[in-house]
């Protein structure tokens, strides 16, 4: 029996400074409302740059960080953002923290919720998409992958870059539904900060993080980047959540449960 590979849609634009893509997959593509909801996909996701981006002298964000907006007359993104982060920083026991990192532009220390923010950006711009019957979609913002797959299909194969090699893939994992995350040195050097030592961290090059949500596997994989090998077995108390660590010398470390 021959089987017949389901009609593929891609799109792709540029937000956050990274290439955002969205997949769908199914035969029901042309329907009307498919170009409406992958325009409100990435129509959300340009809102959240400009409230929350720390790159722009105009977001809320920096407004807020330099005194001159009280959170109270933010937009509310930026507040629901903040509580976020302090949840995160306990979830992680203080290895994510927004606090004092250096400011993208000027080096000088401030508030930067970007490690949670793009995950969390990307699972509210999702909800445009919906998980209906008709088609599966993938939607990859930077190398952070959020799936959906009907019943009828098969799930979304996704391929995790070598640290040393961008162009090389390192592992696939096959998900139906949830998040794949990946935080690490490989594009953007040691840009993630151990926040007790208050510089790079060093010791690992790059932390894969699966789970149902991407705000947590982006969040935890952050987190681990920072922490090191160490990670590995507070991973393993997350429900829900597996990791493929390479320290840097180039050992994998992985999760008990990381298939």
């Amino acid at each position: 029996m021959t089987t017949t590979a389901a009609p593929r849609r891609a799109w792709v634009e540029q937000i956050m400074g990274l290439p955002v893509s969205i997949q769908l997959r199914g035969d029901r593509l042309t329907d009307e409302g498919v170009e409406q909801r992958v325009a409100a996909v990435y129509a959300e996701l340009r809102r959240v740059d400009a409230v929350l981006s720390p790159y722009r002298d105009d977001s809320d964000l920096s407004a807020w960080e330099r005194g001159a907006l009280r959170l109270a007359d933010a937009d509310p993104m930026l507040a629901e953002v903040v509580a976020l982060c302090d949840e995160a920083r306990r979830r992680t026991e203080g290895w994510f923290d927004p606090r004092g990192l250096p400011d993208p532009r000027t080096g000088a220390p401030r508030y930067d919720p970007s490690g949670l923010v793009k995950g969390w950006a990307v699972e509210r711009a999702a909800r445009h998409l919906g998980t209906p019957d008709g088609y599966g979609w993938c939607l990859n913002a930077g190398g952070d992958v959020l799936v959906h797959t009907p019943a009828d299909q098969p799930g979304w194969r996704i391929g995790i870059e070598h640290p040393d090699d961008p162009a090389r893939v390192m592992r696939v994992v096959e998900r139906r539904s949830g998040a794949v995350a990946t935080s690490g040195s490989a594009h953007r050097g040691a840009h993630i900060i151990d926040p007790y030592a208050r510089r790079p961290a060093a010791v690992t090059r790059a932390v894969t993080v699966t789970g149902p949500t991407l705000l947590w596997a982006d969040v935890y994989a952050t987190a681990a980047a920072a922490r090191g090998p160490e990670a590995v077995p507070w991973l393993e108390r997350l429900d829900g959540y597996e990791a493929l660590l390479v320290t840097r010398s180039g050992l994998l470390r992985v999760s008990a449960g990381w298939r």
